[in-house]
């Protein structure tokens, strides 16, 4: 055995090292075990942070095969672990998932479960709780998870902490792909979740859904060290932008989420404030529509509306220059494997207008949007429809309630606003969204294309790296002009807080921290 790297690499494009993917990797079994890390200044411990977020909804519940946005993965990151961390740099390092190592092709794996951590009921972690955690994502579930974990044969415990993971097509992504925020560690059997039951560093005190929630810290010492210093965490969802901006500005929180680009200079103005930016990195802002069901099932009319939008209009008025214009398949322009030369779908009156009238289609074109999907969802709407216009299609704009959006409207219906958070690896991202037709439940443009399946499929075991960005690359092409998705804008994360929280550094994967502020952070 090699002992190859301390982590599997990080698969972002600028100031990263090589992905892990090179001859010697694939060739030679390769041992990874997680990497340190720490503050440089030792934490305080104490206090009460106050978190005002977006990103939630009063059907929000602690089970993590139901997380869908910001507010329940924060709330399972207080309560449980999960079984691999994308650190700062965007590498995978462990978590409940202590080290591991793979044979050669990646289709065999062994995973070290790490020894001595305790559940909130006093249970001791072993690999029994890690295998029943995962099977939850596989085989007969709704999980959105399940596509990443699809081509997993086999879980196996080899030990009382070792598990053998088989697959049926090797993939050296398996540990960022471990690293999906569903995946959280519980105990084996467990289902209550009214009574969360975990090994993260604070216990459920309250928790009102679409209100408030509480959180206190466990007694004695966090197993991550320098990590869990507050005493309680209380979390505030406040859905609009301006009133998030205000509770900081007056100090009801000390830290909020997507801040309204619009204000985000002036709070940078306020030296009693820190804005986090992170360029490049953030939401993938959409419209999706389904391409199984009519009109969107005319290849001429998603065509039409791919360039019936003015993108970068929304990206100046919307997000104050904040973003950068997406292409369609959500892969952002900082991720490793990014294609820079692929077609741009562009805003182009003369093509909008070629293939609507080659679709055939007449009548109105239903967008279904609310402020309930993201903040700015609706003012995007609207610039949609009137740049459509120019070309004479027609849009027929719909404002729904916020309530119940992501139980009610994703998914359900044929036409509406999605955002999807950005992915520690390009397949990772390409899975998650497009792989796997009807199977995956997260696939919200119902695309299905043969070529882009054995595309990526060959990509995730690929060694030479001029013939996996050729792989990649053909993906994005394929997703942008065939699925259903109008990514017009990839936001840059933008958070904010007040200067005596520390810890807060930009991530390789999500904004807060990687949903992590409140295990990470402490008060000066």
């Amino acid at each position: 055995m090699d002992n190859f790297e301390s982590t599997t690499e990080s698969c972002i494009l600028l100031d990263r090292r090589q992905l892990f993917t090179g001859a010697a990797a694939i060739g030679s079994l390769v041992f990874l075990s997680a990497c340190g890390g720490g503050d440089e200044e030792a934490p305080k411990k104490g206090g009460t942070l106050r978190m005002g977020l977006e990103g939630g909804s009063a059907s929000d519940n602690l089970d993590p095969l139901t997380y869908a946005d910001s507010i329940p993965i924060t709330m399972s990151l207080m309560l449980f672990n999960g079984l691999v961390e994308i650190a700062d740099n965007g590498d995978a390092t462990g978590e409940l998932l202590e080290s591991w190592e793979a044979k050669p092709g990646a289709e065999e794996w062994i995973f070290n479960v790490r020894k001595g951590i305790t559940f909130t009921s006093g249970k001791t972690l072993d690999a029994d709780d890690v295998i029943y955690s995962l099977n939850l994502h596989r085989g007969q579930t709704k999980s959105p998870a399940k596509a990443l974990l699809a081509d997993i044969k086999d879980i196996k415990k080899l030990s009382s902490h070792q598990i053998q993971i088989s697959m049926n097509k090797g993939n050296v992504d398996l540990p960022f792909n471990l690293a999906d925020y569903h995946l959280m560690v519980l105990p084996n059997g467990f289902k209550d979740f009214s009574k969360p039951d975990g090994t993260g560093a604070f216990t459920l005190e309250e928790f009102q859904p679409g209100v408030r929630a509480t959180f206190k810290r466990k007694s004695g010492n966090y197993w991550k060290p320098n990590r869990g210093n507050f005493d309680r965490v209380e979390l505030i969802y406040i859905g609009d932008a301006n009133q998030r901006t205000t509770a900081l500005q007056t100090g009801t929180v000390d830290v909020i989420n997507r801040v309204n680009p619009k204000t985000a200079a002036l709070l940078e103005k306020n030296s009693a404030l820190k804005v986090s930016r992170t360029p490049g990195m953030g939401n993938r802002f959409c419209f999706v529509a389904h391409t199984d069901e009519s009109p969107f099932n005319n290849q001429d009319v998603m065509l039409a509306l791919k360039y019936g939008i003015d993108r970068q209009k929304i990206v100046d008025n919307v997000y104050s220059g904040y973003a950068s214009i997406g292409n369609d398949n959500c892969v952002g322009p900082r991720m490793k494997f990014y294609n820079p030369n692929q077609i741009m779908n562009r805003f182009d009156i003369d093509k909008a207008k070629f293939h609507y009238k080659k679709s055939g289609h007449t009548g109105a074109i239903e967008l279904q949007v609310s402020e309930g999907a993201f903040s700015g969802a609706t003012e995007a709407g609207q610039i949609f429809q009137e740049s459509l216009s120019i070309a004479g299609i027609n849009m027929d704009l719909k404002r729904v309630s916020g309530d119940g959006y992501w139980d009610n409207i994703w998914l359900k219906q044929p036409f509406c606003a999605v955002y999807w958070g950005n992915r520690p690896t390009i397949d990772n991202q390409l899975t998650s969204i497009f792989y796997g037709g009807k199977s995956n439940a997260w696939n919200d443009s119902h695309f299905e294309n043969a070529e882009f399946s054995t595309a990526l499929e060959a990509a995730r075991v690929e060694i030479d790296a001029k013939k996996r960005q050729d792989l990649y690359s053909r993906c994005q092409e394929l997703v942008s002009q065939n699925a259903g998705m109008v990514n017009y804008a990839v936001q840059d994360y933008l958070d904010a807080h007040t200067t005596k929280l520390q810890g807060l550094t930009p991530s390789g994967r999500y904004d807060m921290g990687d949903g992590r502020i409140a295990e990470k952070g402490w008060f000066a």
